[in-house]
């Protein structure tokens, strides 16, 4: 890998891991488009490529949330465990699976919970959790493990706003336990990956170099925000996302 090359790695890992210290989400949302485009590389190993690097990217991040008390260790193990599985699935689907569809439907269910999240920004921060069943949170780990491994991100797009949205968790505790399962949703994703040859050592090294301080940053962004802000800014993140998903997609379908 040439500086060049190296320097551009950093710094997409730097942005990717500030935003994954930030929203509560492993990365590569920034990552993978930022791998195929600014580097080059075919979008099968630019998907697949961020998965190992958000392993420490969501671990930074996680422990500067655990250092504030801002993690449910019990809800991210019911995540974490189904979550395995489904990024395993996920991650062997992508040799199968047309993607559009299921990038269309995490859109739609992304606007939904993110227009959840913005209505609760008047909501006390201290409002007791939706009681929710452990096969319900199960269930949503599942997903996230699914759409983890077939997109190459870390699930917390499903997470956050399950999480924040539809439980109603106070959200730097959404966002802290939304990092902690990722730690592990990733793995078997990167696993399958990399027994399919589809990821690049040498931008997993530059991404990590630059996200891993980039997810201390962005978690103590969050950490010292308001909850009405920060509810505000993570709402709007998701529904550009979804909004960006859901115009891709769509115009992919029409053949534009």
């Amino acid at each position: 890998m040439t500086v060049a090359r190296l320097a551009i790695g950093i710094a997409i890992g730097l942005a990717s891991g500030v935003l994954s210290g930030i929203f509560g989400v492993g990365g590569g949302i920034v990552m993978t488009p930022g791998v195929q485009v600014l580097l080059g590389a075919p979008p099968i190993v630019a998907l697949a490529t961020p998965l190992p690097a958000i392993f420490p990217t969501a671990l930074a991040g996680a422990l500067a949330y655990r250092r504030r008390g801002e993690i449910d260790e019990r809800i991210a193990a019911l995540l974490a465990g189904p979550g395995l599985a489904g990024a395993a699935l996920g991650a062997w689907l992508t040799a199968w699976i047309e993607t559009s569809l299921l990038l269309l439907a995490t859109a739609a269910l992304l606007a939904w919970q993110a227009l959840g999240i913005l209505r609760a920004r008047g909501r006390h921060p201290a409002t007791a959790p939706r009681p929710i069943s452990n096969a319900g949170i199960a269930t949503a780990g599942v997903v996230a493990g699914i759409v983890s491994g077939l997109l190459g991100i870390g699930g917390g797009i499903v997470i956050v706003p399950f999480l924040a949205g539809w439980l109603g968790m106070p959200l730097k505790r959404a966002l802290g336990t939304s990092l902690l399962a990722i730690v592990v949703l990733v793995v078997p994703g990167a696993v399958v990956h990399a027994a399919l040859g589809h990821i690049d050592a040498g931008i997993v090294l530059a991404l990590t170099i630059g996200a891993v301080p980039g997810a201390r940053v962005g978690a103590a962004i969050a950490l010292g925000a308001r909850e009405r802000s920060l509810r505000l800014a993570v709402g709007v993140f998701l529904l550009v996302v979804a909004v960006a998903y859901a115009a891709v997609q769509v115009a992919e379908l029409l053949g534009v």
